[in-house]
Order: C-alpha cells, then sequence, then structure tokens
C-alpha cells in the first residue's frame, strides 16, 4: 500500500510528540555518527600516511644479480640495459628506480693528494632522494649541473674535510677522475660513508662499461601491491634477482593491520553503545504509544501498517542523526589527524555516506522494543490490562 498524506502526517506527530526524547534520540545518533566518520576517516588516510612515510625511508624493492656466473674484479653485475625494462609505474603512481655501481676506491680533497679508501657509488635513473633518503646539509645549486658533479655523504664530508662546492680526486688502481660537490647529504645510515657520482664516472674507475651493481625501486601501494609489483617484474628480468626489503613490506603491513584493527574495533563499540542508547529511549517510545497502537489496530490498521509507522521514524531519525554527525565526524577527523599523525588528515568523502549509512542501520535495529506494539491487543487496551 502507497504511503499515503496521512501517514506521514502521523510519523510527523510520532517524532514531534516528545521533544525531549527526540532530541536524546538525535544526540546518541550524531555522536555515534560522529566517531563513526572520524575513526574511519582516520583509519583510510592512516593507510595512505603509513605507506608515504615508508616510502621516505628508501628503496622497498632491489634488483641484484642472480648469481655469480659473471663476476670480475669488482663483483657480480647487471646489465645497465637492465633500467629501460623496468615498469614506471605500479598502481599509477610513478616508481623511481635507480641503478647503482659500487667502487671500492681511494678518494682525496684536491689540492692536499692524501688519499683514503672509500665507497664510491655510481648512480643513473630517476629519484634518487626517493630510494636513498636523507636531506641535504649544504648545497651549491651552481654546481649541480657540473658534468662531474657528485653528492657526499655527511661522514665521508667530515672525513675528507670537504663542502659544496670543493672538488674531490677519485682512483680506482690506475684510473682516476675527479668530480664536483653539489650536495652534502646526511642520511643516518651507510650512506653517509659514501661518494655518489654519475655512473659513468664509477665504471670508468671500476673498467666496467655499461654495467652496474643492482637497482633500487620506491614502489608505493599496499604489501599485496609491492608483492605483484615483485613477481611480475621477476618475470620481465629472469636473469635478475628481484626481491623487496622484506622489514618495510612487513612492518608496514603489521603497523596497519593493528591500527585498522583498533579503530574497526571502536567503531564497532561505538556503534554497539549507540544502538543501546537509542533502544533505552525506544523502549520507553514502547510503553508510552501502547495505547495509540491499541486505538490504530482497533479501528482497522494492520500490524504491517502499523510496522511501517515506526520503521520510517526509525530511518527518518537515523538519516537525520546520520547526515549531521558524519559531517561533524569529518571535521574533527581533520583536527584528530594533526593531534595523532602530526598532518592533517585529508577528509575521505566515500566515508561520509558510509557513516550515513551505518547509522541508519543502528537506528532501525535500535528500535527492536517497537516490534512488541505489534501482539497488542486492542481490547486488553481498552481494558486497561498492563
Amino acid at each position: 500500500m502507497p504511503f499515503t498524506p496521512m501517514f506521514w502526517r502521523i510519523v510527523r506527530r510520532l517524532l514531534t510528540a516528545n521533544y525531549g526524547r527526540l532530541f536524546v534520540i538525535l544526540l546518541a545518533l550524531g555522536a555515534g555518527a560522529a566517531v563513526t566518520a572520524a575513526l574511519l576517516n582516520l583509519q583510510i588516510d592512516a593507510k595512505r600516511r603509513l605507506t608515504t612515510e615508508f616510502r621516505a625511508l628508501g628503496a622497498n624493492v632491489v634488483v641484484a644479480p642472480q648469481d655469480t656466473s659473471n663476476s670480475d674484479s669488482n663483483g657480480t653485475t647487471l646489465d645497465e640495459a637492465l633500467l629501460a625494462q623496468l615498469p614506471a609505474e605500479n598502481d599509477g603512481k610513478h616508481v623511481p628506480a635507480v641503478g647503482f655501481l659500487y667502487v671500492i676506491g681511494e678518494v682525496s680533497r684536491a689540492g692536499t693528494l692524501h688519499y683514503e679508501p672509500a665507497v664510491i657509488a655510481g648512480t643513473r635513473g630517476q629519484g634518487l632522494a626517493s630510494v636513498r633518503p636523507g636531506r641535504r646539509t649544504e648545497f651549491s645549486a651552481a654546481d649541480e649541473s657540473n658534468s662531474n658533479a657528485c653528492e657526499v655523504g655527511a661522514k665521508a664530508a667530515e672525513q675528507f674535510g670537504v663542502h659544496a662546492g670543493d672538488t674531490l680526486l677519485l682512483r680506482n688502481h690506475d684510473r682516476e677522475a675527479s668530480c664536483k660537490i653539489y650536495s652534502i647529504v646526511a642520511s643516518g645510515g651507510a650512506d653517509d660513508t659514501q661518494i655518489f657520482t654519475h655512473l659513468g664516472t664509477a665504471q670508468a674507475l671500476a673498467g666496467l662499461p655499461a654495467r652496474i651493481s643492482l637497482i633500487q625501486l620506491s614502489v608505493t601501494g599496499t604489501p599485496d601491491s609491492i608483492s605483484r609489483f615483485v613477481a611480475d617484474l621477476s618475470r620481465r628480468v629472469p636473469g635478475a634477482d628481484v626481491h623487496g626489503v622484506k622489514q618495510f613490506a612487513e612492518a608496514e603491513g603489521r603497523i596497519y593491520k593493528r591500527i585498522s584493527g583498533l579503530l574497526s574495533s571502536t567503531v564497532l563499540l561505538v556503534l554497539l553503545l549507540t544502538s543501546l542508547c537509542v533502544m533505552a529511549g525506544m523502549s520507553n517510545v514502547a510503553i508510552e504509544r501502547r495505547n495509540d497502537v491499541g486505538l490504530m489496530k482497533a479501528i482497522g490498521g494492520s500490524v504491517r501498517r502499523v510496522v511501517r509507522l515506526f520503521l520510517a521514524e526509525a530511518i527518518i531519525l537515523g538519516i537525520a542523526g546520520g547526515v549531521v554527525g558524519s559531517a561533524a565526524g569529518l571535521l574533527v577527523s581533520i583536527w584528530l589527524g594533526k593531534a595523532v599523525f602530526g598532518v592533517v588528515a585529508e577528509p575521505r568523502w566515500i566515508v561520509y555516506p558510509f557513516s550515513v549509512a551505518l547509522t541508519i542501520l543502528v537506528s532501525i535495529a535500535s528500535a527492536f522494543p517497537l516490534r512488541r506494539l505489534a501482539s497488542i491487543r486492542p481490547a486488553s487496551v481498552f481494558r486497561g490490562e498492563g
């Protein structure tokens, strides 16, 4: 039977019969929706935030020589041409990839001729800053475009007493080269002791043209997505050993599962408490409307029509509480993101309709006490039986 104007008039009267009770129920639904929306938005934003933070730690996928069948004086190497076979994207996001050739050579500051052993890392590719974490403590923009430009780790710079703009002399056996320092980089790791030059410089020092030691990639995505990327890359370069940096992938997945589990459990608890609060209000409604339902049934109202009235009331309350509460929750999540992660959380609009829908379901489920009204017999109501 279609909903008539009389039906909606009755629903309106049901909603406005007791403004105090209406306010309490809406407050409970709105508060539940606000907390739900805030936590769900933080849960989604945490995934993006963790991925970003872990990518800032450096490379998480490595392409290395598979065996020692192609060894030389500087160890096993790969063909430089492999760089051109790497996928440029993963899940629509750019994948920085850099090829490295490591040479154990000797280094001296220009003008001193006092050589000391050091690791010289030749690099080629896009995104060195992504695969090698760190910050620049010194920088000379004028020297960055120099054909012999190089970067020096903070500890190596201290060891050789050099700064941005100085020149280093490099040698390996009877092969020599020089480079102009344009940046001093501090990473807090082994990179601080290395000198980063153009790949061609390192190849000339090592006597290994068109060879590299390994390739490092910084792949953005979920642990499962990265695993698929590694498997696909292994098929593309069967002659190399492609593997993810296990510590990064496991740590990222473990931390996100803990955060996600905690937030999901909190959302379920909030929804349960909201449901109990609304159910308590609906129990009072059931007691107050016992006589009204008995009268409606006495004048020919069917059980189905009575149930529809209360179902419509519950849905309207859920929509009102969900719409207002979810909007407030998204705003709260922005503040919580700043307080918890130190960065403002981005509102994810998919959370809004989802939170509203959950609030409506909670409201409908909380109307369970009203089902008792369907079993009321008009005669017992008129006789004043309890």
